[in-house]
């Protein structure tokens, strides 16, 4: 080992690494412009439209107890290539992506690579090693410089639990809208990010993201730059933080990741778009993932899942005590049944708290039973576990309830992003799958395209969802800005599990946190217009059986939405202003608008989505009194005028959903 070591350090002293060297890629369209420098430092920085979006950014790769790749090492041989391909997905918001790009690969004398591509869209890069042995990554240098103190939208970690570890988190944090010096250098901040430069969107992400841990990002030195920020390789985690469900990390290691000596890091993304409608149907994520790894996926049911947890199992007009038993989700089972609703999840509570263990059932639930009943009703059922009750039990679990006839698990309180937990999220993955169990994550990181190469997995929360409504931290940040700022940056990075539906709308003035009678901000219409706008193969239908038997005719509209589609378009919107996306499944359109606590009037220019001939559409929207009552909305039928120009007029926090089909 230390004469492995003490080559790769020699490389360093090689007199050709300080000869300055820079090379350029341009994007298939010309538009983008990547400079590559690879002494004394190796940088890059990018141009769009001669415009620098990008200062140079310093980018490496720290060793542990060796070399720093990235600094002073001679280039060995570089490599072009263009490709021009599609890739067919799966449980995607499109059947096919496009991936068109510009590539040059530079070899290092010291056995690794970094290779850059360029799209339309933007810029991607990651590192490759063919060391002769297994090594340790120290750190990560990713920097992202800009010309100036430029404004943009960045989360930080909500430090859950009561240790004081930044990379310890639920990830479900508001966006500040603030100049890069005066982010919080004590605090890190997640992935996606946006800044904005002059006329660009500049937004920072990655993807496939493997035995190595996720990114975060950081300032700590009011720099006109954010950097990538990893957390250390745990070394002593002990139970506890939330009923015992997490594993709270004591210590960690001086390296952050255990890497194989033939490794490609992930994928470092800089999306680059004068529009930022753009970033609302972007693919990059997904295109840069490993592809499946599964051959069969046809046991894959993506699909809406109704929810009790939210509403807090409220049912009324029934003959039994409604709560965590038997006949409770027996009847949800019922009315996901009468509705075509595929799956019924059993949150918190089905299995005794605080032991992590699932074989444990509390004695008022009869699961083989529930179970059985769910399945000749046509009804999948999904179990909650907290990530304690599954970390190295994920074979005995995934057996066990797949036997039962369980059809996936919703994994919580994972809480980490180090490569630890990443390693955990693809070893359930692929054991899930072996027994065909799909797998929704709550209380995790952002997706970084495991639904691409984990197909089963079909959704990752990671996002201030609608659960906050319960609570009084809906009161510290304003949520209906915040559900028109994630479309541009949370959802950039992948599905998204925001579990709305609630039939409880109201006004501003109105609302209160209310867990066991929750309600949400904004209209009604607002509410089904998240199903067109949130993208979520596995979308929950968050409030009571009962309630929505009261409301049957939004109801049935939610049931048959659509989860995953064969087409999407984004229409038009203004960051935390207001959104308008359409997407496609089979021969109808979805149209979803939102709007923040500002009445508005949107103008759809149909014709980006429909062709010739003639078209009716059904429509959810604000009724006249929606900015006084929430629940007030016009269910109607109209013609799509030859136009194709249809205006969405909205109440505050309102909503417009249309469903659009050739006569």
């Amino acid at each position: 080992m230390k004469r492995f070591l003490f080559l790769l350090c020699a490389f360093v002293v090689c007199v050709e690494a300080f000869a300055a060297k820079e090379y350029t890629l341009h994007s298939p369209n010309g538009k983008l412009e990547v400079t590559i420098a690879t002494a004394p430092k190796l940088a890059y920085s990018v141009k769009c439209n001669g415009e620098q979006v990008l200062a140079p950014s310093h980018i490496g790769l720290n060793i542990y107890e060796g070399a720093k790749l990235g600094e002073g090492i001679a280039v060995k041989r570089t490599k072009r290539t263009s490709v021009n391909e599609e890739i067919a997905t799966q449980f995607y918001f499109r059947d096919k992506i496009k991936d068109c790009y510009n590539a040059l690969r530079i070899d290092f004398a010291a056995r690794f690579a970094v290779e850059f591509r360029a799209y339309d869209e933007g810029v991607a890069y990651r590192f490759v090693t063919n060391f002769k042995r297994d090594f340790k990554v120290a750190n990560e240098i990713a920097e992202f410089a800009f010309a100036k103190d430029y404004k943009g939208y960045f989360a930080y970690s909500n430090r859950t639990g009561t240790r004081k570890d930044n990379y310890f988190t639920s990830f479900e944090g508001a966006y500040n809208h603030i100049e890069l010096s005066k982010i919080d250098s004590t605090r890190v901040s997640f992935s996606p990010a946006i800044v904005e430069v002059e006329n660009y969107k500049v937004c920072i992400l990655e993807s496939d993201v493997e035995h190595y841990p996720g990114m975060f990002l950081s300032n700590k030195t009011g720099a006109k730059a954010i950097y990538g920020d990893f957390a250390p390789m745990p070394d002593k985690v002990v139970e506890g933080g939330y009923r015992k469900l997490q594993d709270v990390v004591e210590t960690r290691k001086p390296y952050i990741a255990e890497c194989k000596a033939v490794t490609k890091t992930p994928w470092r993304i800089v999306l680059v778009t004068d529009d930022a409608n753009t970033l609302l149907d972007n693919d990059m994520v997904y295109r840069l993932a490993s592809p499946s790894r599964l051959e069969d996926t046809s046991w894959i049911k993506p699909g809406k899942v109704a929810w009790e947890w939210w509403n807090h199992w409220g049912l009324t007009g029934v003959p039994f005590k409604a709560g965590i038993n038997t006949e409770t989700y027996n009847y949800y089972t019922d009315f996901a049944a009468k509705y075509g609703i595929e799956y019924v999840i059993l949150d918190e509570g089905w299995a005794e708290l605080y032991l992590n263990d699932l074989t444990k059932v509390v004695p008022a639930i009869d699961l083989k039973a529930i179970v059985d009943h769910a399945n000749s009703k046509g009804v999948g059922i999904i179990l909650w576990a907290g990530y304690n009750a599954v970390k190295g039990k994920e074979e005995e679990v995934c057996r066990h309830f797949a036997e039962m006839g369980v059809k996936g698990f919703k994994v919580d309180f994972l809480d980490r992003d180090d490569a630890q937990m990443v390693d955990f999220q693809y070893k359930l993955a692929e054991i899930a799958a072996k027994y065909k169990l799909v797998i929704d994550f709550h209380g995790c990181p952002k997706p970084t395209g495991m639904n691409r190469t984990w197909p089963n997995v079909l959704n990752f929360e990671a996002v201030l969802g609608l659960e906050c409504s319960k609570g009084r931290r809906s009161l510290r940040f304003n949520v209906v800005d915040y559900d028109l700022e994630i479309p541009y940056l949370r959802m950039v990075a992948g599905p998204m599990d925001y579990t709305q539906g609630a039939m409880r709308n109201v006004s501003k003035k109105n609302y209160y946190p209310c867990s066991r009678r929750p309600m949400s901000q904004g209209t009604r219409c607002r509410q089904l217009a998240m199903y067109a706008i949130y993208f979520s193969p596995f979308s929950m239908l968050c409030d009571s059986p009962t309630l929505y038997d009261r409301e049957a005719e939004c109801t049935k509209f939610i049931a048959e939405f659509p989860t995953v589609w064969n087409e999407t378009v984004a229409l038009s919107g203004e960051i935390g202003d207001y959104v308008a996306m359409a997407r496609r499944s089979g021969n109808s359109w979805y149209v979803g608008v939102m709007s923040d606590w500002t009445a508005r009037k949107v103008e759809l220019d149909l014709s980006k989505i429909l062709g010739e001939g003639d078209y009716v559409a059904e429509v959810f929207r604000d009724g006249a009194n929606a900015d006084l009552l929430g629940e007030d909305y016009v269910h109607e039928t109209i013609s799509i005028p030859a136009s194709r120009k249809v205006v969405a007029d909205m109440a505050p926090a309102g909503g417009y959903v249309l469903k659009i089909t050739k006569k």
